[in-house]
C-alpha cells in the first residue's frame, strides 16, 4: 500500500480506502464489517469513510461497534463523516448546514461512532439556504474544540469551495483541505475540468467514490440486473437505468476485453485508472463481503501496468461517453 497527503496537508492516507455507504446497515452487520476492516487493514488501509445520514445512521454504529472491537490505536487509522441530509425531519434537523445543525450533528457522529474525535468532517452537500460563511465559522469550529482534526466538501462545485476557502482564509480560520467528488471513466468533467484550478491555487485534495459507476465498471449488468446487486436494494431503483445502459455496457464489455489482456478484472481496471490521477488522495472502495475488498486492493498492482500507452486505450475505448 501506498500513501499520498491529503491535498496540501501532512495528513497520508492510503491510495484505496473503504467507504460504507450502501453496504453497513444494509447489506452487513457488525460482524462482517469488523471482517472486512480488518481485512483492508491487512492490506495496509487506514481511511474508513462514512456519513451521518448512511443507513439512517445505523453505518456510523455499525463501524463504531467494528473499530471498538478492533481495538487499534486511534494514531493509526483515519476515519470521515458527513453532515447535511439529517436524520428527522424538522427545521434545523436536516437538509441544512446551518451553525445549530452542524455543531449538534458532529456530537452525535461521535457518540454513535464511539470516539473522541473525527479525522474528516465533510459537508455532504452545498446548502443555499444559509449563508456560506455561517458554515465555514461552524466547521472550523468543529475543528477548534477538538471534535475533528480538517474539514471539507462533497459534490460542491468549484465556485463553492473556493468561496469557502477565501472566507476562513480571510477571518484566519480552518480552511477546507478536501473534496468527495464521484470519479469514474464514465464521471469525470468535475474532478478534471471544473476543479483543475484548485490543485494548485489552493491545494485541494480528493477522496474520490464510486470507482466503479455503482457497480457498472464490474461488468456483472452486462445481461441485466443480478439478485444479489445492490440495484435490487430498497431506495436504490434509481441505479437500474444507468447500470443497465446498453452503450455504457458495450464499452464495459471493451475495457474487459483489455483487463484480460493485462491479467485482471475490468473493476480492477477501472480503479487502477483512478490512482494515475496525482490529484486523487485516495479512492474510496466498497465491498459487502472481504473476497470484494481483496480483489480490489490487486488494483494497486494493476496501476503499475497502467502505461501510456494503456492508458491511451483505455481513453480510446471510453471516447466521450462521460459526464
Amino acid at each position: 500500500m501506498n500513501y499520498r497527503r491529503l491535498g496540501r496537508s501532512g495528513l497520508q492516507v492510503s491510495e484505496l480506502s473503504i467507504g460504507s455507504w450502501v453496504t453497513y446497515g444494509s447489506q452487513i452487520d457488525r460482524g462482517l464489517a469488523r471482517e472486512s476492516l480488518a481485512a483492508a487493514r491487512d492490506a495496509g488501509v487506514n481511511f474508513f469513510d462514512n456519513a451521518e445520514g448512511y443507513a439512517g445512521g445505523k453505518s456510523e454504529e455499525i463501524m463504531g461497534e467494528a473499530l471498538k472491537e478492533l481495538a487499534w490505536p486511534r494514531v493509526s487509522y483515519v476515519v470521515s463523516t458527513k453532515f447535511f441530509w439529517g436524520l428527522s425531519e424538522g427545521p434545523n434537523q436536516y437538509h441544512t448546514l446551518n451553525r445549530k445543525y452542524l455543531l449538534n450533528a458532529i456530537d452525535g457522529s461521535l457518540k454513535r461512532m464511539q470516539l473522541d474525535y473525527i479525522d474528516l468532517v465533510f459537508c455532504h452537500r452545498p446548502d443555499p439556504n444559509t449563508p456560506v460563511e455561517e458554515t465555514v465559522w461552524a466547521m472550523s469550529d468543529m475543528i477548534s474544540r477538538g471534535k475533528a482534526l480538517y474539514w471539507g466538501t462533497s459534490e460542491w462545485s468549484a465556485d463553492e469551495i473556493r468561496a469557502a476557502w477565501a472566507i476562513a482564509e480571510r477571518h484566519h480560520l480552518h480552511k477546507p483541505v478536501m473534496e468527495q467528488p464521484q470519479y469514474n471513466l464514465f464521471h469525470r468533467r468535475r474532478v478534471e475540468d471544473e476543479y483543475r484550478r484548485l490543485y494548485e491555487d489552493i491545494g485541494l485534495g480528493l477522496t474520490t467514490w464510486s470507482p466503479l459507476a455503482s457497480g457498472l465498471l464490474t461488468g456483472k449488468y452486462r445481461d441485466g440486473v443480478p439478485a444479489d446487486s445492490r440495484a435490487q436494494l430498497k431506495g436504490y431503483d434509481w441505479l437500474r437505468a444507468a447500470l443497465t445502459d446498453a452503450d455504457k455496457n458495450a464499452i464495459v464489455a471493451r475495457l474487459a476485453d483489455l483487463a484480460a489482456q493485462l491479467g485482471c478484472t475490468v473493476g480492477q481496471l477501472a480503479i487502477a485508472w483512478i490512482l494515475k490521477n496525482p490529484h486523487v488522495s485516495t479512492v474510496i472502495t466498497g465491498a459487502s463481503h472481504v473476497a470484494q475488498i481483496k480483489e480490489n486492493m490487486l488494483a494497486l498492482d494493476v496501476a503499475q501496468k497502467i502505461t501510456p500507452e494503456i492508458k491511451a486505450q483505455i481513453e480510446a475505448i471510453v471516447g466521450d461517453a462521460y459526464n
